[in-house]
């Protein structure tokens, strides 16, 4: 579903053409970006899980989290590949389109490895029990709110801090520090190659040292960038712009690899594919969605980036202090034992 929604956005007539049916069907295709994503993204995390051999949990786990930055590095290329190529009137006429399209080839290549992957066998002997919830995402609710709420916290910064530094930063460090676009562009894809090439290693040592220890080293050294971040930035130096984002690429990923497990184990198996999934698109909404939103509201009120700094400082504060809470109330195999089967699949 999301790369169909990918390539049907890249065929949508302009407002020219059909005039307010445009608009309608962007959202519409993004609405169906969104439920195919809330489909899979869990669930890839799971399966990976599953199928990983003991010891290797979160190294298996994390191999699904290293599509966010992939995704990011590849997008980045083609925008700086078309802005080199085409002219701007040419890039908002037609251009825009080339990436959307240019997703049915990964959509091709994700389904001839989607039909290869086989049931786990834990799941499989679930199905063969009949032992399937009827409304997971009903049950999920049951495990109560404290679960549910800590859950969210723990992990709702680490969306709003990499989507601030995706989104934010591109128009801010343009309008306001003068740096030059495609000089941001690039040192938000370095970053994020080192963002993917980093997960195998963080997710090495959480199976080593745990997940849990990890994410709360990772949670308390994202806090910290953030109050360097910005003023690194304002120097308006390159070396040191470079160096923020950076430093962004390479502790994000410490809490991102292994959030999908954390949340994994607030919930019992039989519900926690719908569980996740529940947690993970409210944390990318409440954090992600909203945070370049309240980013420029602060930039805009105050005419300085120490409101966006302090937005995103309260924010890890309070992701930490989450996360410290749900470990201390919910067990888990937090050195990556084995986690019951996810004993729900979503019919995405």
């Amino acid at each position: 579903m999301m790369g169909v929604g990918s390539t049907l956005i890249g065929l949508i007539p302009n407002y020219d053409s059909i005039g307010f049916w445009a608009p309608v069907l962007l959202v519409a295709m993004r609405i169906v970006q969104g439920i195919g994503l809330g489909g899979e993204g869990a669930g890839a995390t799971l399966m990976s899980m599953e199928h990983a051999p003991e010891g290797k949990k979160n190294l298996y786990a994390g191999f699904p989290q290293m599509g966010t930055p992939a995704g990011l590095v590849l997008a980045n290329a083609i925008f700086l590949t078309t802005n080199a190529v085409l002219s701007d009137a040419a890039f908002e006429s037609w251009g825009w389109r080339i990436p959307f399209l240019l997703s049915f080839v990964l959509v091709a290549i994700g389904l001839v490895i989607r039909l290869r992957v086989t049931e786990s066998p834990s799941f499989a002997g679930i199905l063969e029990k009949g032992d399937v919830v009827r409304f997971p995402l009903k049950e999920s609710l049951k495990v109560g709110f404290p679960r549910l709420s800590l859950t969210l916290l723990a992990v709702v910064a680490n969306s709003a801090v990499a989507y601030a530094f995706m989104v934010f930063t591109l128009s801010y460090g343009t309008q306001h520090l003068g740096y030059d676009k495609q000089f941001l562009v690039l040192s938000v894809t370095a970053a994020a190659v080192l963002w993917f090439a980093t997960i195998p290693v963080w997710t090495t040592v959480a199976d080593r040292y745990g997940r849990r220890t990890m994410f709360i080293a990772g949670s308390a050294a994202i806090l910290l960038w953030c109050i360097a971040f910005f003023p690194l930035l304002n120097t308006e130096n390159s070396v040191l712009a470079v160096i923020a984002f950076l430093g962004m690429g390479l502790i994000i990923p410490v809490t991102h690899c292994v959030q999908g497990s954390i949340i994994a184990d607030t919930f019992p198996a039989r519900v926690r594919y719908s569980g996740s999934s529940l947690i993970l698109q409210t944390a990318a909404i409440l954090g992600g969605g909203l945070a370049p939103m309240i980013s420029t509201a602060l930039l805009n009120a105050t005419g300085s980036s120490v409101g966006v700094t302090w937005y995103l400082v309260v924010i890890c504060s309070i992701s930490l202090a989450g996360a410290i809470a749900l470990f201390r109330l919910v067990p888990s195999s937090s050195r990556g034992q084995e986690l019951p089967a996810a004993a729900e699949r979503a019919r995405v």
